[in-house]
Protein backbone atom coordinates (compact mmCIF):
# COMPACT_ATOMS: atom_id res chain seq x y z
CA UNK A 1 0.00 0.00 0.00
CA UNK A 2 3.36 2.20 0.46
CA UNK A 3 3.21 2.48 -3.40
CA UNK A 4 0.27 3.53 -4.03
CA UNK A 5 -0.38 7.57 -4.55
CA UNK A 6 -2.93 9.27 -2.76
CA UNK A 7 -5.18 9.14 -5.66
CA UNK A 8 -5.32 5.80 -5.99
CA UNK A 9 -5.76 5.21 -2.44
CA UNK A 10 -9.23 7.75 -2.75
CA UNK A 11 -9.89 5.35 -5.60
CA UNK A 12 -10.24 2.40 -3.77
CA UNK A 13 -12.11 3.48 -0.71
CA UNK A 14 -14.70 5.02 -3.06
CA UNK A 15 -14.68 1.92 -5.14
CA UNK A 16 -14.60 -0.64 -2.28
CA UNK A 17 -17.73 1.58 -0.32
CA UNK A 18 -19.38 1.26 -3.54
CA UNK A 19 -19.34 -2.14 -3.56
CA UNK A 20 -20.58 -2.54 -0.10
CA UNK A 21 -23.60 -0.28 -0.70
CA UNK A 22 -24.37 -1.83 -3.46
CA UNK A 23 -23.97 -5.53 -2.63
CA UNK A 24 -26.38 -5.08 0.34
CA UNK A 25 -28.83 -2.99 -1.66
CA UNK A 26 -29.71 -6.60 -3.50
CA UNK A 27 -30.44 -8.09 -0.21
CA UNK A 28 -32.37 -5.34 1.04
CA UNK A 29 -34.73 -4.83 -1.69
CA UNK A 30 -35.19 -8.11 -2.01
CA UNK A 31 -36.52 -8.81 2.07
CA UNK A 32 -38.20 -5.26 0.61
CA UNK A 33 -39.67 -7.46 -1.92
CA UNK A 34 -40.59 -10.32 0.54
CA UNK A 35 -42.60 -8.45 2.59
CA UNK A 36 -44.78 -6.61 -0.09
CA UNK A 37 -45.11 -10.10 -1.74
CA UNK A 38 -47.29 -11.22 1.88
CA UNK A 39 -49.33 -7.77 1.84
CA UNK A 40 -49.95 -7.21 -1.82
CA UNK A 41 -49.47 -8.85 -5.31
CA UNK A 42 -45.65 -9.94 -6.03
CA UNK A 43 -43.66 -7.69 -8.15
CA UNK A 44 -42.93 -10.79 -10.50
CA UNK A 45 -46.65 -10.98 -10.96
CA UNK A 46 -47.02 -7.44 -11.94
CA UNK A 47 -47.62 -6.04 -8.65
CA UNK A 48 -46.01 -2.75 -7.36
CA UNK A 49 -46.77 -3.02 -3.66
CA UNK A 50 -43.30 -3.02 -2.87
CA UNK A 51 -42.99 0.75 -3.56
CA UNK A 52 -44.89 1.07 -0.39
CA UNK A 53 -42.28 -0.53 1.60
CA UNK A 54 -39.89 1.54 2.89
CA UNK A 55 -36.88 -1.06 3.57
CA UNK A 56 -37.44 -1.21 -0.31
CA UNK A 57 -36.52 2.39 -0.58
CA UNK A 58 -33.81 2.12 1.87
CA UNK A 59 -32.41 -0.65 -0.26
CA UNK A 60 -33.03 1.90 -3.92
CA UNK A 61 -30.90 4.67 -1.41
CA UNK A 62 -28.32 1.95 -1.07
CA UNK A 63 -28.24 1.23 -4.62
CA UNK A 64 -27.74 5.08 -5.61
CA UNK A 65 -24.98 5.52 -3.13
CA UNK A 66 -23.11 3.39 -4.47
CA UNK A 67 -23.26 3.90 -7.84
CA UNK A 68 -22.47 7.83 -6.68
CA UNK A 69 -19.31 6.40 -5.12
CA UNK A 70 -18.45 4.24 -8.23
CA UNK A 71 -19.00 7.24 -10.24
CA UNK A 72 -16.45 9.04 -8.14
CA UNK A 73 -13.69 6.39 -7.76
CA UNK A 74 -13.45 6.75 -11.96
CA UNK A 75 -11.99 10.57 -10.88
CA UNK A 76 -9.37 9.21 -8.70
CA UNK A 77 -8.04 5.90 -9.80
CA UNK A 78 -7.59 4.07 -13.37
CA UNK A 79 -10.20 2.06 -14.53
CA UNK A 80 -8.18 -1.21 -14.18
CA UNK A 81 -8.05 -0.40 -10.57
CA UNK A 82 -11.91 0.25 -10.09
CA UNK A 83 -13.75 -2.07 -12.66
CA UNK A 84 -12.66 -5.79 -11.28
CA UNK A 85 -12.86 -4.56 -7.81
CA UNK A 86 -17.14 -4.98 -8.61
CA UNK A 87 -16.59 -8.53 -7.76
CA UNK A 88 -16.40 -6.89 -4.31
CA UNK A 89 -20.58 -6.43 -4.53
CA UNK A 90 -20.61 -9.92 -5.09
CA UNK A 91 -19.19 -11.18 -1.97
CA UNK A 92 -21.04 -8.38 0.22
CA UNK A 93 -24.81 -10.15 -1.22
CA UNK A 94 -23.68 -13.74 -1.21
CA UNK A 95 -22.45 -12.99 2.76
CA UNK A 96 -25.41 -10.75 3.46
CA UNK A 97 -27.89 -13.43 1.91
CA UNK A 98 -26.65 -16.52 3.66
CA UNK A 99 -27.32 -14.34 7.45
CA UNK A 100 -30.33 -12.20 6.17
CA UNK A 101 -32.20 -14.32 4.19
CA UNK A 102 -31.01 -17.94 4.96
CA UNK A 103 -29.69 -18.89 1.38
CA UNK A 104 -27.53 -21.32 2.84
CA UNK A 105 -23.46 -20.71 1.13
CA UNK A 106 -21.90 -23.91 -0.62
CA UNK A 107 -18.82 -24.76 0.03
CA UNK A 108 -17.25 -23.76 -3.23
CA UNK A 109 -19.31 -20.56 -2.62
CA UNK A 110 -16.83 -19.70 0.54
CA UNK A 111 -13.63 -20.96 -1.91
CA UNK A 112 -15.15 -18.59 -4.46
CA UNK A 113 -15.66 -15.23 -2.02
CA UNK A 114 -11.44 -16.05 -0.80
CA UNK A 115 -10.64 -16.03 -4.71
CA UNK A 116 -12.23 -13.15 -5.20
CA UNK A 117 -10.47 -11.17 -1.93
CA UNK A 118 -7.37 -12.82 -3.44
CA UNK A 119 -7.58 -11.27 -7.00
CA UNK A 120 -8.57 -8.31 -5.59
CA UNK A 121 -5.93 -7.31 -3.41
CA UNK A 122 -3.00 -8.47 -5.97
CA UNK A 123 -4.42 -5.69 -8.12
CA UNK A 124 -4.70 -3.42 -5.59
CA UNK A 125 -1.57 -3.67 -4.46
CA UNK A 126 0.57 -3.88 -8.36
CA UNK A 127 -2.01 -1.11 -9.63
CA UNK A 128 -0.77 1.64 -12.03
CA UNK A 129 -1.02 4.91 -10.49
CA UNK A 130 -3.59 7.21 -12.19
CA UNK A 131 -2.26 9.43 -15.27
CA UNK A 132 -1.85 13.30 -14.14
CA UNK A 133 -5.25 15.38 -16.06
CA UNK A 134 -5.56 18.95 -15.29
CA UNK A 135 -8.12 19.78 -17.92
CA UNK A 136 -11.10 17.89 -20.02
CA UNK A 137 -9.15 18.81 -22.79
CA UNK A 138 -6.23 16.12 -21.89
CA UNK A 139 -8.76 13.58 -21.80
CA UNK A 140 -10.24 14.56 -25.26
CA UNK A 141 -6.43 14.38 -26.67
CA UNK A 142 -6.10 10.74 -25.56
CA UNK A 143 -9.68 9.80 -26.93
CA UNK A 144 -8.46 11.19 -30.43
CA UNK A 145 -5.28 9.67 -30.25
CA UNK A 146 -5.41 7.18 -33.44
CA UNK A 147 -5.02 4.05 -31.21
CA UNK A 148 -8.11 4.68 -29.36
CA UNK A 149 -10.04 6.01 -32.13
CA UNK A 150 -9.43 2.36 -33.95
CA UNK A 151 -10.58 0.81 -30.73
CA UNK A 152 -13.77 2.81 -30.55
CA UNK A 153 -14.48 2.73 -34.54
CA UNK A 154 -14.36 -0.88 -34.15
CA UNK A 155 -16.32 -1.56 -31.30
CA UNK A 156 -18.91 0.43 -32.92
CA UNK A 157 -18.98 -1.03 -36.31
CA UNK A 158 -18.97 -4.69 -34.31
CA UNK A 159 -22.01 -3.72 -32.66
CA UNK A 160 -23.49 -1.76 -35.42
CA UNK A 161 -23.40 -5.72 -37.19
CA UNK A 162 -24.61 -7.57 -34.00
CA UNK A 163 -28.07 -5.31 -33.69
CA UNK A 164 -28.55 -5.45 -37.26
CA UNK A 165 -27.32 -8.96 -39.05
CA UNK A 166 -27.17 -10.99 -35.81
CA UNK A 167 -29.67 -9.79 -33.07
CA UNK A 168 -32.75 -10.50 -35.30
CA UNK A 169 -31.51 -13.99 -36.20
CA UNK A 170 -29.71 -15.11 -32.95
CA UNK A 171 -30.66 -12.68 -30.09
CA UNK A 172 -33.39 -15.01 -29.01
CA UNK A 173 -30.78 -18.15 -28.75
CA UNK A 174 -27.58 -17.02 -28.26
CA UNK A 175 -26.39 -15.38 -25.21
CA UNK A 176 -23.18 -14.02 -26.85
CA UNK A 177 -25.43 -11.43 -29.01
CA UNK A 178 -26.85 -9.58 -26.16
CA UNK A 179 -23.97 -9.64 -23.65
CA UNK A 180 -21.34 -8.51 -26.11
CA UNK A 181 -23.67 -5.93 -27.39
CA UNK A 182 -23.95 -4.48 -23.46
CA UNK A 183 -19.67 -4.95 -23.05
CA UNK A 184 -18.61 -3.38 -25.97
CA UNK A 185 -20.80 0.22 -25.30
CA UNK A 186 -19.70 -0.64 -21.58
CA UNK A 187 -16.18 -0.55 -22.21
CA UNK A 188 -16.84 2.84 -24.11
CA UNK A 189 -19.31 4.05 -21.53
CA UNK A 190 -16.61 3.71 -18.46
CA UNK A 191 -14.33 6.01 -20.50
CA UNK A 192 -16.91 8.56 -20.82
CA UNK A 193 -17.65 8.15 -17.32
CA UNK A 194 -14.54 8.70 -16.42
CA UNK A 195 -13.84 11.88 -18.59
CA UNK A 196 -17.07 13.42 -16.99
CA UNK A 197 -15.36 12.49 -13.48
CA UNK A 198 -12.64 13.86 -13.83
CA UNK A 199 -14.68 17.28 -15.33
CA UNK A 200 -16.35 17.39 -12.38
CA UNK A 201 -13.71 16.82 -9.62
CA UNK A 202 -11.68 19.72 -11.32
CA UNK A 203 -15.06 22.26 -11.32
CA UNK A 204 -15.09 21.00 -7.65
CA UNK A 205 -11.09 21.75 -7.13
CA UNK A 206 -12.03 25.57 -8.48
CA UNK A 207 -10.78 25.18 -12.29
CA UNK A 208 -14.34 25.20 -14.22
CA UNK A 209 -14.55 22.32 -17.26
CA UNK A 210 -17.78 23.29 -17.97
CA UNK A 211 -16.62 26.11 -20.17
CA UNK A 212 -15.40 23.30 -22.71
CA UNK A 213 -17.54 21.54 -25.52
CA UNK A 214 -15.93 18.28 -24.84
CA UNK A 215 -17.21 17.95 -21.30
CA UNK A 216 -20.83 18.54 -22.85
CA UNK A 217 -19.71 16.28 -25.83
CA UNK A 218 -18.59 13.56 -23.15
CA UNK A 219 -22.16 13.44 -21.21
CA UNK A 220 -24.14 13.25 -24.19
CA UNK A 221 -22.01 9.97 -25.62
CA UNK A 222 -22.48 8.48 -21.65
CA UNK A 223 -26.13 9.18 -21.73
CA UNK A 224 -26.35 7.51 -25.65
CA UNK A 225 -24.28 4.71 -24.20
CA UNK A 226 -26.07 4.41 -20.55
CA UNK A 227 -29.48 3.69 -22.46
CA UNK A 228 -27.95 1.25 -25.35
CA UNK A 229 -26.16 -0.59 -22.39
CA UNK A 230 -29.08 -0.51 -20.48
CA UNK A 231 -32.14 -1.77 -22.89
CA UNK A 232 -29.93 -4.74 -24.32
CA UNK A 233 -28.82 -5.61 -20.87
CA UNK A 234 -32.72 -5.60 -19.69
CA UNK A 235 -33.55 -8.20 -23.30
CA UNK A 236 -30.68 -10.62 -22.50
CA UNK A 237 -32.08 -10.88 -18.68
CA UNK A 238 -35.74 -11.14 -20.08
CA UNK A 239 -34.63 -13.76 -22.47
CA UNK A 240 -31.30 -16.03 -20.56
CA UNK A 241 -30.68 -17.00 -16.99
CA UNK A 242 -29.53 -14.70 -14.56
CA UNK A 243 -27.06 -17.11 -13.13
CA UNK A 244 -25.27 -17.41 -16.87
CA UNK A 245 -25.54 -13.88 -17.74
CA UNK A 246 -24.03 -12.42 -14.72
CA UNK A 247 -20.55 -13.92 -14.80
CA UNK A 248 -20.44 -13.54 -18.77
CA UNK A 249 -21.17 -10.10 -18.63
CA UNK A 250 -18.67 -9.52 -15.67
CA UNK A 251 -15.96 -10.85 -17.72
CA UNK A 252 -16.97 -9.46 -21.34
CA UNK A 253 -17.63 -6.05 -19.36
CA UNK A 254 -14.45 -6.02 -17.48
CA UNK A 255 -11.74 -7.03 -20.09
CA UNK A 256 -12.97 -4.93 -22.68
CA UNK A 257 -13.00 -2.26 -20.02
CA UNK A 258 -9.42 -2.73 -19.09
CA UNK A 259 -8.56 -2.82 -22.88
CA UNK A 260 -9.91 0.45 -23.60
CA UNK A 261 -8.27 1.82 -20.59
CA UNK A 262 -5.21 0.49 -21.23
CA UNK A 263 -5.09 2.24 -24.90
CA UNK A 264 -6.80 5.04 -23.66
CA UNK A 265 -4.90 6.70 -20.87
CA UNK A 266 -1.78 3.71 -21.23
CA UNK A 267 -2.06 2.58 -17.98
CA UNK A 268 0.50 0.00 -18.57
CA UNK A 269 2.90 2.46 -20.26
CA UNK A 270 4.61 2.54 -17.13
CA UNK A 271 4.85 -0.55 -15.48
CA UNK A 272 6.83 -3.77 -15.85
CA UNK A 273 6.28 -6.72 -17.58
CA UNK A 274 6.18 -8.47 -13.93
CA UNK A 275 3.92 -6.41 -12.35
CA UNK A 276 1.48 -6.61 -15.81
CA UNK A 277 1.61 -10.07 -15.50
CA UNK A 278 1.01 -10.21 -11.88
CA UNK A 279 -2.33 -8.07 -12.07
CA UNK A 280 -3.67 -10.38 -14.75
CA UNK A 281 -3.17 -12.71 -12.69
CA UNK A 282 -5.08 -11.39 -9.73
CA UNK A 283 -8.04 -10.24 -12.47
CA UNK A 284 -8.10 -14.23 -13.37
CA UNK A 285 -8.09 -15.42 -10.02
CA UNK A 286 -11.78 -12.41 -9.38
CA UNK A 287 -12.97 -14.49 -12.75
CA UNK A 288 -12.46 -18.08 -11.32
CA UNK A 289 -14.13 -16.81 -8.15
CA UNK A 290 -16.99 -14.76 -9.74
CA UNK A 291 -17.70 -18.21 -11.66
CA UNK A 292 -17.74 -20.26 -8.52
CA UNK A 293 -19.57 -18.22 -6.88
CA UNK A 294 -22.21 -18.23 -9.56
CA UNK A 295 -22.51 -21.76 -10.69
CA UNK A 296 -22.83 -22.84 -6.92
CA UNK A 297 -25.21 -19.77 -5.19
CA UNK A 298 -28.56 -22.20 -6.41
CA UNK A 299 -27.25 -25.43 -5.07
CA UNK A 300 -30.17 -27.04 -3.63
CA UNK A 301 -30.27 -28.61 -0.54
CA UNK A 302 -29.28 -32.15 -0.08
CA UNK A 303 -32.81 -33.38 1.73
CA UNK A 304 -34.97 -31.33 -1.56
CA UNK A 305 -32.45 -33.31 -3.57
CA UNK A 306 -32.45 -36.55 -2.19
CA UNK A 307 -36.53 -36.03 -1.90
CA UNK A 308 -36.29 -35.87 -5.78
CA UNK A 309 -34.04 -38.67 -6.35
CA UNK A 310 -36.86 -40.74 -4.51
CA UNK A 311 -39.66 -39.36 -6.18
CA UNK A 312 -38.39 -40.11 -9.69
CA UNK A 313 -38.18 -44.08 -9.56
CA UNK A 314 -41.65 -43.50 -7.86
CA UNK A 315 -42.55 -41.97 -10.71
CA UNK A 316 -41.65 -44.71 -13.00
CA UNK A 317 -43.11 -47.08 -10.98
CA UNK A 318 -46.78 -45.55 -11.32
CA UNK A 319 -45.94 -45.25 -15.16
CA UNK A 320 -45.13 -48.84 -15.35
CA UNK A 321 -48.39 -49.86 -13.21
CA UNK A 322 -50.45 -47.76 -15.37
CA UNK A 323 -49.44 -49.48 -18.55
CA UNK A 324 -50.14 -52.59 -16.95
CA UNK A 325 -53.53 -51.74 -16.11
CA UNK A 326 -54.03 -50.46 -19.57
CA UNK A 327 -52.76 -54.21 -21.18
CA UNK A 328 -54.58 -55.85 -19.03
CA UNK A 329 -57.79 -54.12 -19.99
CA UNK A 330 -57.58 -54.70 -23.67
CA UNK A 331 -57.05 -58.45 -22.67
CA UNK A 332 -60.37 -58.22 -21.47
CA UNK A 333 -61.97 -56.67 -24.18
CA UNK A 334 -59.94 -59.06 -26.29
CA UNK A 335 -61.38 -62.21 -24.70
CA UNK A 336 -65.05 -60.89 -24.03
CA UNK A 337 -65.34 -60.35 -28.11
CA UNK A 338 -63.95 -63.70 -28.43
Amino acid sequence: MGDMSSDNVHGLILAMVSSIFIGASFIIKKKGLMKAGVLGTRAGSGGHSYLKQPMWWVGMVSMILGEIANFAAYAFAPAILVTPLGALSIIVSAVLAHYLLDERMHIFGVVGCVLCLFGSTTIVLHAPHETPVSSVRQVWHFATEPAFLVYACIVLVIVGVLIYRYVPRYGQTHLIIYVGICSLMGSLTVMCVKAVAIAIKLSFSGSNQFIYFQTWFFTLLLAVFCVMQINYLNKALDTFNTNVISPVYYVMFTSLTIVASVIMFKDWNKQSASEIATEICGFVTILCGTFLLHKTKDMANPPARSHACSDSPRRSLDSHSRQSVIMIEHKREDSSEQ
